[in-house]
Protein backbone atom coordinates (compact mmCIF):
# COMPACT_ATOMS: atom_id res chain seq x y z
CA UNK A 1 0.00 0.00 0.00
CA UNK A 2 1.34 3.80 -0.57
CA UNK A 3 0.99 7.48 0.60
CA UNK A 4 -0.22 10.19 -1.56
CA UNK A 5 1.86 10.51 -4.34
CA UNK A 6 5.00 12.84 -4.21
CA UNK A 7 5.79 16.29 -5.61
CA UNK A 8 6.51 16.40 -9.24
CA UNK A 9 10.02 17.32 -9.27
CA UNK A 10 13.15 16.94 -6.47
CA UNK A 11 16.98 18.38 -6.14
CA UNK A 12 18.70 15.55 -7.32
CA UNK A 13 21.53 16.49 -9.31
CA UNK A 14 24.82 18.17 -8.66
CA UNK A 15 26.70 18.80 -12.02
CA UNK A 16 30.23 20.43 -13.35
CA UNK A 17 29.42 23.24 -15.94
CA UNK A 18 31.56 21.75 -18.15
CA UNK A 19 28.74 18.42 -18.12
CA UNK A 20 26.44 20.77 -19.03
CA UNK A 21 28.15 22.58 -21.90
CA UNK A 22 28.83 18.91 -23.25
CA UNK A 23 25.63 17.49 -22.82
CA UNK A 24 23.65 20.39 -24.16
CA UNK A 25 25.01 21.74 -27.31
CA UNK A 26 26.50 24.92 -25.45
CA UNK A 27 29.91 26.89 -25.46
CA UNK A 28 31.19 27.40 -22.00
CA UNK A 29 33.10 30.42 -21.29
CA UNK A 30 34.38 30.03 -17.70
CA UNK A 31 35.87 27.18 -15.33
CA UNK A 32 34.96 23.80 -16.76
CA UNK A 33 34.87 22.55 -12.63
CA UNK A 34 32.40 24.96 -11.12
CA UNK A 35 29.56 22.68 -9.58
CA UNK A 36 25.86 23.39 -10.09
CA UNK A 37 22.52 21.99 -8.56
CA UNK A 38 19.43 24.16 -9.80
CA UNK A 39 18.37 26.85 -12.18
CA UNK A 40 17.08 30.32 -10.84
CA UNK A 41 16.43 33.69 -11.73
CA UNK A 42 18.70 36.49 -12.92
CA UNK A 43 18.16 38.65 -9.35
CA UNK A 44 17.78 35.14 -7.62
CA UNK A 45 20.47 33.31 -8.38
CA UNK A 46 24.02 32.54 -6.61
CA UNK A 47 26.83 30.31 -7.19
CA UNK A 48 25.01 27.03 -6.69
CA UNK A 49 22.56 27.99 -9.53
CA UNK A 50 22.29 28.39 -13.13
CA UNK A 51 20.11 31.42 -14.59
CA UNK A 52 19.70 32.35 -18.50
CA UNK A 53 18.72 35.59 -20.61
CA UNK A 54 16.38 35.07 -23.31
CA UNK A 55 13.90 38.47 -22.93
CA UNK A 56 15.80 41.45 -23.63
CA UNK A 57 13.25 42.85 -21.00
CA UNK A 58 15.95 41.47 -18.12
CA UNK A 59 18.94 42.72 -19.25
CA UNK A 60 19.61 45.16 -17.14
CA UNK A 61 19.86 42.30 -14.56
CA UNK A 62 22.56 40.53 -16.12
CA UNK A 63 25.22 42.81 -14.92
CA UNK A 64 24.35 42.42 -10.84
CA UNK A 65 23.49 38.56 -11.11
CA UNK A 66 25.44 36.28 -8.74
CA UNK A 67 24.27 32.79 -10.46
CA UNK A 68 27.28 30.63 -11.48
CA UNK A 69 26.54 30.80 -14.93
CA UNK A 70 24.23 32.31 -17.39
CA UNK A 71 22.40 30.76 -20.53
CA UNK A 72 22.92 33.39 -23.46
CA UNK A 73 23.43 34.16 -27.13
CA UNK A 74 26.70 35.85 -28.30
CA UNK A 75 25.53 38.60 -28.50
CA UNK A 76 25.58 39.09 -24.75
CA UNK A 77 28.79 37.29 -23.79
CA UNK A 78 31.13 40.45 -23.43
CA UNK A 79 28.35 41.59 -20.90
CA UNK A 80 28.13 38.92 -18.72
CA UNK A 81 30.19 39.05 -15.47
CA UNK A 82 30.32 35.51 -14.19
CA UNK A 83 30.65 32.66 -16.51
CA UNK A 84 28.68 31.95 -19.65
CA UNK A 85 26.87 28.95 -21.17
CA UNK A 86 26.43 30.28 -25.02
CA UNK A 87 23.60 28.91 -27.04
CA UNK A 88 21.70 30.14 -30.41
CA UNK A 89 18.41 29.15 -28.48
CA UNK A 90 18.82 29.99 -24.75
CA UNK A 91 15.06 29.65 -23.26
CA UNK A 92 15.55 26.24 -24.93
CA UNK A 93 19.01 25.37 -23.50
CA UNK A 94 17.37 26.80 -20.17
CA UNK A 95 14.52 24.54 -20.33
CA UNK A 96 16.36 21.35 -21.31
CA UNK A 97 19.15 22.17 -18.59
CA UNK A 98 16.13 22.91 -15.79
CA UNK A 99 14.42 19.33 -16.41
CA UNK A 100 18.14 17.81 -16.36
CA UNK A 101 19.27 19.13 -12.96
CA UNK A 102 15.53 19.15 -11.76
CA UNK A 103 14.09 15.72 -12.51
CA UNK A 104 10.43 14.52 -12.03
CA UNK A 105 10.60 11.82 -8.43
CA UNK A 106 11.02 8.97 -9.48
CA UNK A 107 7.72 6.46 -9.36
CA UNK A 108 7.85 4.77 -6.03
CA UNK A 109 5.79 1.59 -7.08
CA UNK A 110 2.25 1.32 -4.89
CA UNK A 111 -1.25 0.92 -4.95
CA UNK A 112 -2.94 3.17 -1.70
CA UNK A 113 -5.19 1.27 -0.09
CA UNK A 114 -8.33 3.32 -0.64
CA UNK A 115 -8.47 3.00 -4.28
CA UNK A 116 -10.75 0.83 -6.14
CA UNK A 117 -9.75 -1.76 -9.41
CA UNK A 118 -11.80 -3.59 -11.34
CA UNK A 119 -11.24 -7.21 -11.21
CA UNK A 120 -10.23 -7.67 -14.82
CA UNK A 121 -8.20 -3.83 -14.93
CA UNK A 122 -4.38 -4.38 -15.46
CA UNK A 123 -1.87 -1.84 -13.51
CA UNK A 124 1.46 -2.30 -14.04
CA UNK A 125 3.74 -3.72 -10.55
CA UNK A 126 5.66 -0.24 -11.29
CA UNK A 127 2.70 1.95 -11.58
CA UNK A 128 1.13 4.54 -8.69
CA UNK A 129 -1.63 4.46 -7.75
CA UNK A 130 -3.03 7.43 -5.09
CA UNK A 131 -5.49 7.56 -2.67
CA UNK A 132 -9.37 7.43 -3.72
CA UNK A 133 -8.67 6.62 -7.26
CA UNK A 134 -11.41 4.43 -9.49
CA UNK A 135 -10.03 2.11 -12.72
CA UNK A 136 -12.70 0.82 -14.42
CA UNK A 137 -12.99 -2.78 -15.99
CA UNK A 138 -10.69 -3.34 -19.01
CA UNK A 139 -8.52 -0.92 -18.52
CA UNK A 140 -4.54 -0.97 -18.33
CA UNK A 141 -2.21 1.54 -16.61
CA UNK A 142 1.12 1.21 -17.82
CA UNK A 143 4.79 0.83 -16.88
CA UNK A 144 6.39 3.71 -14.45
CA UNK A 145 2.40 5.14 -15.07
CA UNK A 146 0.88 7.65 -12.23
CA UNK A 147 -2.50 8.22 -11.41
CA UNK A 148 -3.00 11.00 -8.91
CA UNK A 149 -5.22 10.96 -5.90
CA UNK A 150 -8.88 11.24 -6.90
CA UNK A 151 -8.66 10.23 -10.24
CA UNK A 152 -11.02 8.45 -12.08
CA UNK A 153 -10.39 6.43 -14.90
CA UNK A 154 -13.43 4.61 -17.19
CA UNK A 155 -14.19 1.04 -18.74
CA UNK A 156 -11.75 0.45 -21.52
CA UNK A 157 -8.91 3.10 -20.74
CA UNK A 158 -5.18 2.90 -21.48
CA UNK A 159 -2.65 4.58 -20.08
CA UNK A 160 1.00 4.24 -21.55
CA UNK A 161 4.47 3.80 -19.80
CA UNK A 162 5.52 7.14 -18.01
CA UNK A 163 2.43 8.77 -18.35
CA UNK A 164 1.46 10.87 -14.94
CA UNK A 165 -2.11 11.98 -14.11
CA UNK A 166 -2.16 14.16 -11.47
CA UNK A 167 -4.97 14.86 -8.98
CA UNK A 168 -8.67 14.66 -9.99
CA UNK A 169 -8.33 13.88 -13.43
CA UNK A 170 -11.31 11.79 -15.29
CA UNK A 171 -10.46 9.48 -18.08
CA UNK A 172 -13.75 8.32 -19.34
CA UNK A 173 -14.73 5.00 -21.24
CA UNK A 174 -12.47 4.23 -24.22
CA UNK A 175 -10.07 6.48 -24.06
CA UNK A 176 -6.33 6.28 -25.07
CA UNK A 177 -3.21 8.03 -23.47
CA UNK A 178 0.15 7.31 -24.88
CA UNK A 179 3.63 7.48 -23.31
CA UNK A 180 5.11 10.27 -21.27
CA UNK A 181 1.87 12.18 -21.08
CA UNK A 182 1.60 14.85 -18.29
CA UNK A 183 -2.24 15.59 -17.51
CA UNK A 184 -2.76 18.20 -14.67
CA UNK A 185 -5.60 18.46 -12.24
CA UNK A 186 -9.45 18.82 -13.21
CA UNK A 187 -8.78 17.78 -16.92
CA UNK A 188 -11.74 15.75 -18.23
CA UNK A 189 -11.23 13.82 -21.12
CA UNK A 190 -14.01 11.70 -23.21
CA UNK A 191 -16.55 13.80 -21.49
CA UNK A 192 -19.65 13.65 -24.20
CA UNK A 193 -19.46 16.42 -27.26
CA UNK A 194 -22.11 18.67 -27.48
CA UNK A 195 -24.57 16.84 -30.20
CA UNK A 196 -28.13 17.89 -30.29
CA UNK A 197 -30.64 17.30 -33.30
CA UNK A 198 -33.46 20.48 -33.11
CA UNK A 199 -36.65 18.56 -33.54
CA UNK A 200 -39.49 21.41 -33.46
CA UNK A 201 -39.49 22.81 -30.30
CA UNK A 202 -37.23 20.19 -28.27
CA UNK A 203 -33.57 18.83 -28.60
CA UNK A 204 -33.27 15.33 -29.56
CA UNK A 205 -29.32 13.94 -27.95
CA UNK A 206 -27.31 12.36 -30.33
CA UNK A 207 -25.16 9.66 -29.23
CA UNK A 208 -21.43 10.39 -28.99
CA UNK A 209 -19.95 7.19 -29.62
CA UNK A 210 -16.39 7.96 -30.35
CA UNK A 211 -13.66 7.88 -28.08
CA UNK A 212 -10.51 9.98 -28.07
CA UNK A 213 -6.95 9.22 -28.56
CA UNK A 214 -4.06 11.10 -27.26
CA UNK A 215 -0.30 10.74 -28.85
CA UNK A 216 2.79 10.51 -26.89
CA UNK A 217 4.26 13.70 -25.32
CA UNK A 218 0.98 15.44 -24.86
CA UNK A 219 0.89 18.06 -21.82
CA UNK A 220 -2.93 19.08 -21.22
CA UNK A 221 -3.03 22.14 -18.50
CA UNK A 222 -5.69 21.98 -15.38
CA UNK A 223 -9.20 22.14 -16.20
CA UNK A 224 -9.00 21.12 -19.70
CA UNK A 225 -11.68 18.97 -21.55
CA UNK A 226 -11.63 17.09 -24.46
CA UNK A 227 -14.82 15.62 -25.47
CA UNK A 228 -15.36 12.33 -27.23
CA UNK A 229 -15.78 11.74 -30.81
CA UNK A 230 -19.51 11.20 -32.26
CA UNK A 231 -18.64 8.03 -34.28
CA UNK A 232 -15.09 8.56 -35.20
CA UNK A 233 -12.25 9.58 -32.33
CA UNK A 234 -11.22 12.81 -31.13
CA UNK A 235 -7.78 13.04 -31.93
CA UNK A 236 -4.50 14.49 -29.90
CA UNK A 237 -1.36 13.97 -31.96
CA UNK A 238 2.26 13.50 -30.73
CA UNK A 239 3.79 16.72 -28.60
CA UNK A 240 0.73 18.93 -28.34
CA UNK A 241 0.48 21.47 -25.51
CA UNK A 242 -2.64 22.68 -24.27
CA UNK A 243 -2.52 25.09 -21.28
CA UNK A 244 -5.44 25.48 -18.97
CA UNK A 245 -8.61 25.94 -19.89
CA UNK A 246 -8.74 24.87 -23.16
CA UNK A 247 -12.05 23.20 -25.18
CA UNK A 248 -11.56 20.49 -27.53
CA UNK A 249 -14.93 19.26 -29.09
CA UNK A 250 -15.97 16.33 -30.71
CA UNK A 251 -14.41 15.41 -33.62
CA UNK A 252 -11.53 17.62 -33.23
CA UNK A 253 -7.85 16.55 -34.52
CA UNK A 254 -4.98 19.05 -33.67
CA UNK A 255 -2.07 18.19 -35.44
CA UNK A 256 1.48 17.03 -33.58
CA UNK A 257 3.67 19.88 -31.34
CA UNK A 258 0.35 22.14 -31.47
CA UNK A 259 0.39 24.26 -28.71
CA UNK A 260 -2.89 26.36 -27.29
CA UNK A 261 -3.15 28.65 -24.56
CA UNK A 262 -5.31 29.32 -22.49
CA UNK A 263 -8.93 30.05 -23.29
CA UNK A 264 -8.82 29.02 -26.14
CA UNK A 265 -11.39 26.72 -27.77
CA UNK A 266 -11.84 24.31 -31.38
CA UNK A 267 -15.46 23.33 -32.35
CA UNK A 268 -16.74 19.71 -33.65
CA UNK A 269 -14.91 18.43 -36.60
CA UNK A 270 -12.10 21.55 -36.87
CA UNK A 271 -8.64 19.64 -37.86
CA UNK A 272 -6.19 21.93 -36.71
CA UNK A 273 -2.54 21.02 -38.29
CA UNK A 274 1.13 20.44 -37.09
CA UNK A 275 3.29 22.97 -35.22
CA UNK A 276 0.38 25.64 -35.17
CA UNK A 277 0.39 28.28 -32.51
CA UNK A 278 -3.54 29.32 -31.10
CA UNK A 279 -3.36 32.16 -28.61
CA UNK A 280 -5.22 32.63 -25.47
CA UNK A 281 -8.94 33.06 -25.81
CA UNK A 282 -8.83 31.90 -29.83
CA UNK A 283 -12.10 30.44 -30.98
CA UNK A 284 -12.36 28.37 -33.79
CA UNK A 285 -15.52 27.41 -35.25
CA UNK A 286 -16.90 23.69 -36.34
CA UNK A 287 -15.68 21.88 -39.53
CA UNK A 288 -12.39 24.08 -40.47
CA UNK A 289 -9.56 23.27 -42.15
CA UNK A 290 -5.94 25.05 -40.41
CA UNK A 291 -3.40 23.52 -42.54
CA UNK A 292 0.28 23.36 -40.79
CA UNK A 293 2.44 26.50 -39.65
CA UNK A 294 -0.15 28.68 -38.78
CA UNK A 295 -0.21 30.96 -35.50
CA UNK A 296 -3.75 32.71 -34.31
CA UNK A 297 -2.95 35.85 -32.33
CA UNK A 298 -4.61 36.83 -29.31
CA UNK A 299 -8.41 36.45 -28.88
CA UNK A 300 -8.95 36.01 -32.86
CA UNK A 301 -11.93 34.67 -34.09
CA UNK A 302 -11.78 31.96 -36.57
CA UNK A 303 -14.84 31.66 -39.37
CA UNK A 304 -12.93 30.63 -41.91
CA UNK A 305 -10.47 27.51 -43.13
CA UNK A 306 -7.10 28.73 -43.26
CA UNK A 307 -4.72 26.82 -46.27
CA UNK A 308 -1.54 29.32 -46.44
CA UNK A 309 0.70 28.72 -43.50
CA UNK A 310 1.32 32.58 -41.87
CA UNK A 311 0.19 35.06 -38.65
CA UNK A 312 -3.19 35.57 -38.37
CA UNK A 313 -5.60 37.75 -36.47
CA UNK A 314 -8.53 39.81 -35.22
CA UNK A 315 -12.19 39.83 -34.09
CA UNK A 316 -15.22 42.08 -34.26
CA UNK A 317 -17.75 42.57 -31.44
CA UNK A 318 -21.00 40.74 -32.10
CA UNK A 319 -23.55 42.47 -33.95
CA UNK A 320 -26.76 41.56 -35.79
CA UNK A 321 -25.80 38.01 -37.58
CA UNK A 322 -26.28 39.35 -41.56
CA UNK A 323 -24.54 42.89 -40.74
CA UNK A 324 -22.26 41.12 -38.88
CA UNK A 325 -21.65 39.14 -41.87
CA UNK A 326 -22.17 41.77 -44.06
CA UNK A 327 -19.49 44.05 -42.91
CA UNK A 328 -16.86 40.62 -42.30
CA UNK A 329 -17.41 40.76 -45.88
CA UNK A 330 -16.73 44.20 -46.49
CA UNK A 331 -13.97 44.14 -44.36
CA UNK A 332 -11.79 41.09 -45.97
CA UNK A 333 -11.96 43.55 -48.99
CA UNK A 334 -10.37 46.91 -47.51
CA UNK A 335 -6.96 45.81 -48.77
CA UNK A 336 -8.37 46.10 -52.60
CA UNK A 337 -10.42 49.05 -51.49
CA UNK A 338 -7.56 51.18 -50.28
CA UNK A 339 -5.41 50.23 -53.63
CA UNK A 340 -8.39 51.61 -55.73
CA UNK A 341 -8.31 54.74 -53.49
CA UNK A 342 -4.75 55.01 -54.12
CA UNK A 343 -4.88 54.28 -57.52
CA UNK A 344 -7.69 56.88 -58.03
CA UNK A 345 -6.32 59.47 -55.79
CA UNK A 346 -3.01 59.17 -58.32
CA UNK A 347 -4.60 60.15 -61.03
CA UNK A 348 -6.37 62.88 -59.46
CA UNK A 349 -2.96 64.03 -58.35
CA UNK A 350 -1.65 63.56 -62.49
CA UNK A 351 -5.05 65.13 -63.70
CA UNK A 352 -4.44 68.19 -61.08
CA UNK A 353 -0.88 68.71 -62.27
CA UNK A 354 -1.51 68.87 -65.91
CA UNK A 355 -4.42 71.30 -65.33
CA UNK A 356 -1.78 73.32 -63.52
CA UNK A 357 0.81 72.78 -66.62
CA UNK A 358 -1.66 73.92 -68.96
CA UNK A 359 -2.91 77.29 -66.75
CA UNK A 360 0.86 78.16 -66.33
CA UNK A 361 1.40 77.63 -70.03
CA UNK A 362 -2.12 79.96 -70.96
CA UNK A 363 -0.77 83.05 -68.44
CA UNK A 364 2.49 82.93 -70.81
Amino acid sequence: MGNDVPGPRELSRSVTLGELAARFGCELDGATDTVVKRVATLSGADADAVSFLANPHFRSQLADTRAAAVILEEQHRADCPVASLVSTNPYAAYARIAAFLHPPCDIEPAVHATATIAADAIVAESARVGPNVVIGPASVVGDRAMIGAGSVIGANVSIAADSRLLARVTVLDGVTVGARCLIHPGVVIGSDGFGFAEDEDAWVKVPQLGGVTIGDDVEIGANTTIDRGTIENTVIEDGVKLDNLVQIAHNVRVGAHTVMAAMSGAAGSTKIGRRCKVGGGVVMINHLEICDDVMFTFRSVVTKSVRTPGVYGGSLPADEAQRWRRNAARFRQLDALAERVRAIEKIGRHTESIKKTTQDQNND
